[in-house]
């Protein structure tokens, strides 16, 4: 990496469990980099939902680096997350044709409910579903799949947490780490989002904001893949030995059942 830039530069790595985000600083000039992004970041940039990109050098190697602005600001706080601004956010990625085409010529597929569940099925390990809350988390999946499909897809982030929103210091918000990206229900999104940050007795105001009018057949499919993601984040945790994360998302899991 120190190559692309003269010995005044600082490059430092940026943390993550890939290791291949960077900062690089000179003076008061700052950048983030990243080794073999997706191209699909260029279209997020021309979109206003990343910070903007730089350039884009591809190395003799083959790896491919971009650059974008590092912006000084701070993630969004779990109370924040109610904001009008993370709704309308949200709905702009959800109904961007340019986003859609990208995925689609990057040839990604719709992430169908059936694949989900057929995910969830196959990753699911003996010692998690001999627990009752799992199996009965199973069965309410295998009873509605039939109820959940739809041909609205659209380009979902698959990982709305807190943290991946960032607020810049000229007030500027943005969603960033889009290594998950996908085409799916934009209640894949939604549906995480409100159970995770907003009272359930806020949810058809939150929905307004969004644009959108909060209809008991998307309650269901936002339950439904609430569920499904609960149950793949119990299995990952699981298998990392993160217990203390594993009892959180159980708690989680049994939470969706009370609303």
């Amino acid at each position: 990496m120190e190559h692309l830039f003269d010995q005044d530069w600082e490059i430092m790595s940026a943390g993550g469990a890939t290791g291949e985000a960077f900062f690089a600083r000179y003076h008061e000039q700052k950048l983030f980099l990243k080794r073999n992004s997706s191209p699909f970041i260029a279209v997020l940039s021309a979109e206003g939902i990343v910070p903007r990109l730089k350039w884009t050098k591809r190395l003799e190697n083959g790896d491919v680096i971009t650059a974008q602005h590092w912006l000084n600001g701070r993630e969004l706080k779990a109370t924040e997350m109610i904001s009008v601004r993370v709704a309308k956010l949200l709905n702009k990625i959800h109904s961007s044709k340019p986003l859609t085409s990208m995925l689609q010529r990057l040839g990604k597929e719709p992430y169908e409910a059936a694949l989900m569940l057929t995910e969830v099925e196959t990753i699911l390990d003996t010692d998690l579903i001999l627990l009752k809350p799992v199996r009965d988390a199973i069965t309410f999946l295998q009873e509605h799949i039939d109820e959940i499909e739809t041909e609205d897809y659209a380009v979902c982030h698959g990982d709305v947490n807190h943290n991946n929103w960032l607020l810049s210091d000229q007030d500027e918000l943005f969603l960033i780490d889009w290594d998950g990206a996908m085409l799916a229900d934009p209640a894949v999104d939604i549906g995480m989002l409100l159970y995770w940050y907003i009272p359930e007795a806020d949810w058809e105001e939150w929905m307004g904001q969004y644009g959108q009018s909060l209809t008991d057949e998307f309650r269901l499919r936002m339950k439904w893949y609430v569920v499904c993601q609960a149950l793949i984040m119990l299995q990952w945790h699981k298998d990392k030995s993160r217990l203390h994360e594993v009892t959180k998302w159980m708690n989680f899991l049994q939470r969706c059942f009370q609303t």
